[in-house]
């Protein structure tokens, strides 16, 4: 596992310690690295998202409903 040496603001440092003091984590470590995957996932769906308007934009107009059109996010978002 690769070792990193980071500087934090004192709020940051404030609510990393409390949340280990309130044993939702066992370490700092443990909650950075999950912060991590979390921003990770988070962009790969703004990824998705930013794709798909591109398509969108250069596919032209539609005449389905913004209600159609959001159902249809939805589903692909769902699986």
């Amino acid at each position: 596992m690769a070792r990193q040496s980071i500087s934090l603001t004192e709020p940051n440092d404030d609510w990393l310690k409390d949340q280990v003091e309130k044993e939702e984590y066992s370490s700092k470590s443990e909650l950075v690295n999950d912060l991590i995957r979390q921003a990770r996932s988070q962009q790969v769906q703004v990824d998705w998202i930013r794709a798909k308007l591109e398509r969108a934009e250069k596919s032209g107009f539609t005449t389905d409903t913004k209600e159609q059109i959001l159902a249809q996010a939805k589903l692909s978002l769902n699986g």
